[in-house]
């Protein structure tokens, strides 16, 4: 359409902008959704069946499992499968399975106590559909981290990536797009079979998972770590820098791991 009005005489300067607006509309449609309609669907393929503020308010709950003042009961629909994948220097698979994600909550709470006294958290149209920069307060200081949720269609919240807020470290490198929308930020969240279909679980053994581990690593080292968790982040744990935690949070001196 645009090419068609330059080319019947629309000005220079408004088919400049109006080829900007058009690849900014293309570009906001979020990560590639692949096998759309199959067993294999990625997130992006799946719409909000939610309001706006469900989405926030699931997020918002997510963050009182962590913290310290929050209401201890509140906790997130997780889903069946649900995952945490935290980037490096943080531990990749920190949580696998809705009870493994509420025990690991409680016990955060009381092995390295926090409180998440700054967040704001976003919803968003295309997956992930929240999306949230907080600010964890932990005894040896601040801990900014960028942190997105993604859903199936029955508002369970299916896999949650995070990132350090810190230059260097967060993902979203273009200040003109903070919250990822119009640049591909390398997330897993968009990239892992299933997340995409009605039920959003997550199958290691599905046909679809093997072909995309085969071509991405990325891939290939959650469903290696998702088959024995603990093992896997133990391993993890067992490598990670003495002073893995300050890095994190921007901090000039190591905090203990909890």
């Amino acid at each position: 359409m645009v090419a068609l009005l330059c080319g019947v005489g629309l000005g220079a300067m408004a088919c400049e902008a109006e080829a900007e607006r058009s690849d900014a509309a293309t570009a906001a449609a979020g990560d590639p959704c692949i096998a759309p309609g199959s067993a294999g669907a990625t997130a992006t393929c799946a719409k909000p069946t939610r309001e706006p503020a469900y989405y926030i308010a699931q997020a918002e709950a997510y963050f009182d499992t962590l913290d310290v003042d929050a209401d201890p009961s509140g906790a997130p629909a997780y889903s069946e499968r649900s995952a945490r994948w935290e980037w490096p220097p943080w531990l990749l698979l920190t949580g696998y399975g809705r009870d493994n994600l509420l025990a690991s909550g409680k016990l955060l709470k009381k092995g390295d106590p926090s409180t998440v006294p700054s967040r704001d958290c976003r919803f968003f149209a295309v997956q992930p559909f929240a999306r949230c920069r907080v600010r964890f307060e932990y005894k040896g200081g601040p801990c900014p981290i960028y942190e997105e949720f993604v859903f199936n269609d029955a508002g369970e919240m299916t896999f949650i990536e995070a990132w350090s807020d810190l230059p260097g470290l967060v993902p979203t490198k273009d200040p003109a797009d903070p919250w990822g929308e119009r640049s591909d930020i390398g997330r897993l969240s968009t990239r892992v079979p299933g997340l995409g279909k009605p039920d959003g679980l997550i199958e290691l053994d599905d046909p679809a998972m093997a072909a995309a581990a085969e071509k991405d690593q990325d891939v290939a080292t959650f469903v290696a770590a998702a088959r024995d968790m603990w093992k896997a982040f133990g391993r993890t744990l067992a490598k990670r820098p003495q002073d893995f935690f300050a890095k994190g949070c921007g901090w000039g001196s190591p905090h203990p791991a909890p």
